[in-house]
């Protein structure tokens, strides 16, 4: 495993796991649009080059590089010549909307299909998941 002990406003203490079956330059990737999502790199602001990357996973540069040509490819980056890449406009937006749909529509849709095999009402699965969103939001707090 990768540790990651530091980044922009203090890092997010993501780990990026060698024995993963996702590959390393998707989860620098994903690591890079977490930074984007919880703030830490701005709309228009530099991002980390592929150097600094390297350099703070431990990996080779060419698979940092990789993970920021994803994020190019998709439009959440932009290059600037000689300048590095920058954070497109409404990065964060985009991210959250991809995020919701491949993430929280899947585990929506296994959670409802356990409910429904383990016999649990609509309405019972709706107060579990209000109680897991007050508990989450506590822990957020403290």
């Amino acid at each position: 495993m990768y540790y990651l002990g530091f980044g922009a406003g203090g890092g997010s203490g993501q780990v990026l796991n060698g024995d993963s079956l996702t590959p390393i330059y998707v989860q620098v990737a994903e690591w890079l649009e977490t930074e984007i999502l919880n703030g830490n790199l701005r709309s228009n602001e530099r991002v980390y080059s592929q150097y600094q990357l390297a350099d703070m996973f431990n990996i080779n540069p060419a698979t940092a590089a990789k993970g920021l040509n994803i994020l190019a490819d998709q439009g959440l980056v932009y290059k600037k010549r000689g300048l590095g890449m920058f954070v497109s406009p409404r990065a964060g937006e985009r991210i959250r909307r991809k995020r919701i749909n491949r993430n929280l529509k899947r585990l929506a849709q296994e959670l409802a299909m356990e409910a429904e095999r383990l016999g649990v009402s609509r309405e019972e699965l709706l107060d579990l998941i209000a109680e897991a969103w007050i508990q989450a939001r506590k822990e957020e707090l403290e």
